[in-house]
């Protein structure tokens, strides 16, 4: 969306309408006054009176009609009970609206905040009073929040808090004496307390804190209409500070006051007019103060809104994208306002300004253009601007009249200037600044440059993806993306990733890696491959910066294969040599390599945060240093099984011959293990369980659980099962660590020759954190013991409930074969509905069809299990096609059964 044009195209000019008053506040003072049974005709009129509001809701009536509406209903019924219950005292006594009710806007379910004004005296007569009026409130179905207060009170607590203040500063007189009021609004003047300068400061501090709070991103994919950046808070800030200031009652005196052109107005209350919307429509579905736009309640506005799902987006997509086009246009606007503000209120006026470069000069640390003719005069300006920013550290922002021009000029950024050169190094400029690449790329985003300079970015602004895996919109991802990427390149947050950080400095250009973050999604939402389909846009818009045809091919590349590696490593078994060989040939270079490694991890943090972990980055890391070596060997002498194996054993042997493990008891442990056990398992782990089973007694058969934290992966603690009955044990082990709330992140089933199985299970807790108390671990291990031992089929279920966000999406179960003819087994793919208990259940299914299981790969994508499992029949052999289907079938019918009875 144009950063200067209003949602949806609507009229920028279209002319307000007088409008009569609700009807039925009309003959609700009559009802009220005349009832018997006050309590049951209060409730019934406030009960009525939301009901009338909702039907007209629902009729599509202007939304800014109904909150000033809902507001005199609630003020009709307050005074109302005022009157009847403080009338004696109603000359002395003050009943006052605070807050968004003091502003006269109420949705369905707001807070209603009042204040009880009382006079400077020691009596209390009228204490009985008012308590009756407060319980005859609740009593009616009015929940409203109370104060009572004299004037010295709100003096004394305004001054106090800032947050009290501006609740005042919204006070609305609803009954009492005028003099009374007024002595409260004199008290907490700007000459008394909380100057227009200290309370611009306040009120910008506590919206930058707001905003941090929701992770400075009014991009979440479940976000609060009123809170998150870009929200009505944003919009009400403006006006707190207006008020405080200039004594602007409503967004019109804005633009009397040269604040807010016309047509910025007319956007900023359609856009206002759209969150009360939203706003409302989540009251009335809810029937409760829910500000959230969780995902079960963004089907339901899309629908009622009038979306459709078309080709290539849901209804809901393009319901959220609306919103986000909206929340970012509050955005800029109230960066636009609150600078202007600073400048009025702050600004002394008299500063001369510091020349920058011909077209930009600095004014009390902000930038602004030297003439207002400079970008029409100068197109390359609306580059340059975020230039001088990234060359100018000291500068704090733009001043408010230059970011109107930027938006005002946003179409001279056309194609005869993408085709210009000058841009084109202006823009790699950006890129290969030292410092505020990705603050000026935000900007950039916010003021409507970015998505001009490349229309597929404009494209995919506020586009949402229905599900759990992505966190943002996919510019707002993306953008995050270039920021990971960033804080490899800056020394301060080497304590991240000390490693990546020096890989990504070592790069020659780093830009390549920037230019692949900013395109990898940019094809979202057209239908087709995204990753192909921005292939070819990246290439062509590399090429038309001035890289060459080689760094333009390997950015393509980048963004043909940038989920490749994230894939490999987490579905794919990474320790067997042919799958490492494999890759390192489909990378080609180190060159490749590097860069994809870098944008992997940037790409999966920027995800979504909560699904990064310590796991995640050392399974990468492990998969990096795997093909890198395979890389160095030469693509032509692959490592081979037997010189793997020999070099694991060989590590093991040191380390069990430290830890003074005899050697004829290592010999009878590893006659029992496989080849594909040392494949699968580092030195380190060999040596443990190793230890373990030496010091057990030959003849022992019960089963043995420990657990150990292990460093080497990612710190997830490795819990081993040792036991006899060994199809039984992965159904069991599953559903127990699954029950005491831990994540399985990967699972290593190893049959050994005498019939036992030797899984390790690597977990972490729901948080992504290691194990780390020990009372826990014990817990856990006594569990497994006690569930292993059971003879049994598996019959322990998980009661554990899958995460509200989780159960609102359904995923049908999909079943895929293939064979691994090195390995003799079949490697079965299995997409489904993530929820506890899942990997006990497929243990069961198992079980019953007679199937080994050799190894599994969990992977978890949003709501989405996508797992990989190893098996082979009870013979040791690849299952058969019939086999396969009937496996395919039983798997489907179970988890769509259990997906359908939750």
């Amino acid at each position: 969306m144009r950063a200067d044009l209003p949602p949806d195209g609507m009229d920028l000019f279209e002319p307000e309408q007088a409008r009569p008053p609700w009807e039925f506040l009309g003959r609700l003072g009559h009802l009220l006054d005349a009832a018997h049974d006050p309590v049951s005709a209060f409730r019934a009129a406030l009960a009525d009176g939301d009901a009338a509001l909702k039907q007209r809701f629902l009729a599509d009536e202007p939304v800014e009609e109904l909150v000033h509406d809902r507001a005199q209903l609630v003020d009709s019924l307050l005074r109302h009970a005022w009157q009847r219950h403080v009338g004696a005292h109603a000359g002395r006594l003050a009943l006052v609206a605070v807050g968004g009710y003091g502003r006269g806007e109420l949705l369905p379910c707001s807070d209603i905040d009042i204040m009880l004004l009382l006079p400077q005296t020691e009596a209390e007569d009228w204490t009985p009073q008012l308590e009756h009026f407060l319980t005859f409130l609740w009593d009616i179905g009015l929940e409203v929040g109370h104060s009572v207060r004299t004037v010295d009170d709100c003096r004394r607590e305004a001054q106090a808090d800032v947050s009290i203040a501006t609740t005042l500063i919204e006070a609305r007189l609803l009954e009492g004496p005028e003099p009374l009021f007024d002595a409260m609004r004199r008290a907490i003047a700007p000459d008394r307390m909380w100057s227009s300068g200290d309370f611009f400061e306040a009120k910008v501090k506590e919206q930058r804190d707001r905003h941090h709070r929701y992770f400075d991103t009014a991009y979440n994919l479940e976000p609060n209409v009123k809170q998150s950046p870009g929200g009505l808070r944003d919009i009400q800030s403006i006006g707190w500070v207006a008020k405080r200031h200039f004594g602007a009652e409503t967004l019109d005196d804005l633009a009397a006051h040269g604040f807010l052109t016309q047509r910025e107005l007319v956007q900023l209350k359609a856009a206002q007019a759209y969150l009360w919307k939203v706003r409302f429509a989540l009251h009335v579905t809810t029937g409760r103060r829910e500000d959230r736009l969780l995902f079960d309640h963004q089907i339901r506005l899309a629908r009622q809104f009038g979306y459709e799902d078309a080709t290539f987006t849901l209804a809901v997509e393009q319901f959220m994208q609306r919103y986000y086009r909206t929340v970012m246009f509050v955005s800029l606007t109230n960066e636009l306002l609150l600078q202007h503000f600073r400048e009025a209120i702050l600004s002394s006026g008299d500063a001369p300004p510091v020349p920058l470069t011909p077209r930009f000069q600095e004014r009390e640390e902000y930038l602004e253009v030297t003439s207002k003719d400079v970008f029409v005069r100068h197109p390359p300006a609306l580059l340059e601007l975020f230039v001088v920013l990234q060359n100018n550290p000291q500068l704090r922002g733009v001043r408010a009249e230059t970011i109107r021009l930027v938006t005002r000029h946003l179409w001279l950024i056309d194609e005869e200037f993408r085709q210009n050169p000058r841009n084109h190094r202006l823009f790699m400029e950006i890129l290969r600044a030292p410092a505020g690449v990705t603050h000026e790329l935000r900007r950039m985003n916010l003021y409507g440059v970015l998505g001009r300079y490349i229309p597929a970015f404009g494209r995919i602004v506020g586009r949402m993806q229905y599900d759990l895996f992505h966190a943002y919109t996919v510019d707002a991802h993306t953008l995050f993306v270039v920021s990971n990427l960033r804080r490899f390149a800056l020394e301060r947050y080497d304590h991240e990733f000390p490693k990546l950080s020096q890989l990504f400095r070592s790069l020659p250009k780093p830009e390549i890696a920037y230019l692949a973050a900013l395109f990898h999604d940019i094809a979202k939402g057209r239908g087709g491959d995204h990753s192909e389909l921005g292939a070819v846009d990246a290439e062509a818009f590399c090429l038309e910066q001035g890289l060459s045809r080689y760094e333009a091919r390997l950015v393509a590349w980048l963004v043909r294969n940038h989920l490749l590696l994230s894939v490999s490593a987490q579905k794919k078994d990474i320790s067997d040599p042919q799958v490492v060989h494999d890759f390192a040939r489909h990378v080609g270079d180190q060159a490749h390599l590097d860069h994809l490694y870098v944008l992997t991890v940037a790409d999966v943090r920027g995800t979504n945060p909560k699904l990064w972990n310590s796991w995640k980055a050392s399974l990468f890391e492990d998969f990096y240093e795997r093909v890198k070596q395979a890389l160095r060997r030469g693509l032509e002498s692959p490592i081979d099984q037997e010189e793997l194996i020999a070099a694991t054993q060989s590590q093991a042997r040191e380390l069990l011959a430290a830890a003074r493990v005899a050697v004829e008891d290592v010999e009878r442990v590893w006659s029992q293990l496989t080849e594909a056990y040392f494949l699968r398992h580092d030195p380190q782990e060999v040596a443990w369980h190793t230890a373990l089973l030496a010091a057990r007694d030959v003849e022992d058969r019960s089963p043995l659980v420990a657990s150990a934290a292990d460093p080497a992966r990612g710190g997830a603690t490795a819990i081993l099962v040792y036991t006899y009955r060994r199809r039984h044990s992965f159904a069991r082990a599953t559903a127990a660590l699954d029950q005491v709330g831990l994540n399985i992140v990967d699972a290593r089933i190893t049959p050994t020759q005498d019939g036992a199985s030797l899984d390790t299970y690597y977990v972490l807790e729901e948080d992504g954190r290691p194990i780390n108390d020990p009372d826990r671990l014990a817990h856990i291990e006594a569990t497994l013991r006690r569930v292993v031992a059971e003879r049994e089929a598996p019959t322990l279920t998980v009661t554990r409930r899958a995460p509200r966000q989780v159960r609102m999406f359904s995923t049908a179960t999909h079943v895929a074969f293939s064979d691994d003819e090195a390995r003799r087994w079949t490697i079965l793919d299995l997409v489904a509905a993530d929820r506890p208990g899942l990997l006990s259940e497929i243990g069961k299914v198992l079980w019953d069809e007679g199937v080994d299981l050799h190894g599994a790969k969990i992977m978890t994508v949003g709501e989405r299990a996508e797992d990989v499992f190893y098996v082979t029949d009870d013979g040791g052999r690849p299952l058969d096609p019939r086999r396969q289907e009937r496996l395919a079938e039983t798997l489907t019918r179970a988890l769509d059964r259990r997906v359908a009875a939750a």
